[in-house]
């Protein structure tokens, strides 16, 4: 895709971080409104958008009094039940300046782990769109632990796009693309075209980004190539030039690197928790790589944790090596009897691939 095809996108995604919305704890009005600006052109043009931001917790650090943001867990969520509340108030009162509606859609990863929630998450946000409504999607910090959490709202918005099939994502920063190096350094360039990971090879990247969020620009890339990877073109810009990058102008233009990937098979690869594994012979391993079999119970030789049928699994070689993730067709408790023998030689409600090859993607 094109700077071109960026400002004609039918549907797009855009991601804006806390450091763009909020000052001193606070959320910044005139910040906000100036992208509330740009997106509600973007509607009147036609165009759908959906809105991922972040900013619930660092809205709400100044009204609980506290100086900086919270590092334990407790006071991040009691931040976020605060935040949360004032940042979709002041989005609606803003939006409604332009006449459109607004839809608060509060996500942990555990709403895209699972299949089922993963479809249902689906469904709201096509629906909510067909309705002519903006859906603002955030990660739900009131609730979500250290170990079901998304990470960072970059990763949860290449997720989304994929989700409601969008022809572009972009990425809203408080820099205003992708640099060699600091961009505060004379000697750092910006990169205006990422094609591949040939194109990263001389960016040097480090932090987490500004005091009051969780990413930085490693997880823009993680988050770009998660996109790129299943056909979505990436814009990575800075959030005072919003307008601009909606249009496809300045800032790094990731471009894709494959076709849109099935719903399904992206759910396992970047939105699935493997629940157990695997670990397969080279036999096996050459099988999965180089001839697209499925996998069958001849080539397993060991089974960890426990699972049910249906679940995600991670497929390693002996040497530790993770090879393949995929839905397992058993019960952990029923493979160990089946380990090495030939599908002929079990019982006939066996007789079936341990894992199909239209349920594993490759890693």
């Amino acid at each position: 895709m094109s700077r071109e095809g960026i400002a004609a996108a039918a549907r797009s995604v855009v991601k804006v971080g806390s450091s763009s919305l909020t000052s001193a704890g606070r959320l910044e009005p005139s910040r906000l409104d100036a992208l509330v600006d740009a997106l509600a052109a973007r509607r009147a043009s036609g165009q759908q958008v959906v809105l991922v931001s972040s900013g619930a917790i660092a809205a709400g650090i100044a009204p609980l009094g506290l100086r900086s943001r919270p590092r334990d867990l407790a006071t991040q969520q009691a931040a976020a039940s605060v935040g949360q509340l004032l940042l979709v108030e002041r989005y609606a009162a803003s939006f409604a300046r332009h006449g459109l509606q607004v839809g608060q859609v509060l996500l942990t990863a555990d709403d895209l782990h699972r299949r089922g929630h993963y479809r249902n998450a689906s469904r709201t946000l096509e629906r909510l769109l067909a309705l002519g409504v903006i859906p603002i999607v955030n990660e739900n910090d009131t609730v979500a632990t250290h170990e079901i959490r998304f990470g960072d709202n970059d990763r949860l918005a290449a997720l989304v796009a994929h989700l409601v099939h969008a022809d572009a994502l972009v990425l809203l920063s408080d820099v205003d693309g992708l640099y060699t190096g600091d961009p505060r350094r004379p000697d750092s360039k910006l990169i205006n075209d990422v094609f591949g990971p040939q194109d990263l090879r001389e960016v040097s990247i480090g932090g987490t980004g500004s005091s009051v969020g969780t990413g930085g620009m490693t997880t823009k890339i993680e988050a770009a190539a998660i996109a790129t990877g299943s056909g979505i073109a990436v814009l990575l810009a800075g959030a005072s030039y919003v307008s601009s990058a909606l249009r496809g102008e300045g800032g790094t233009l990731f471009h894709p690197v494959s076709d849109h990937t099935t719903s399904r098979l992206f759910w396992l690869q970047h939105a699935s928790t493997p629940r157990g594994t695997l670990v397969i012979d080279d036999g096996a391993v050459t099988a999965l790589t180089s001839k697209g079999a499925s996998l069958l119970a001849a080539g397993i030789v060991d089974v960890q944790g426990e699972f049910e049928s249906g679940d995600a699994v991670e497929i390693v070689g002996v040497s530790s090596q993770v090879v393949a993730r995929g839905l397992v067709s058993f019960d952990s408790a029923d493979l160990p009897g089946m380990l090495g023998r030939r599908t002929n030689d079990l019982p006939a409600e066996f007789r079936r691939e341990v894992v199909h090859r239209d349920d594993l993607v490759l890693l």
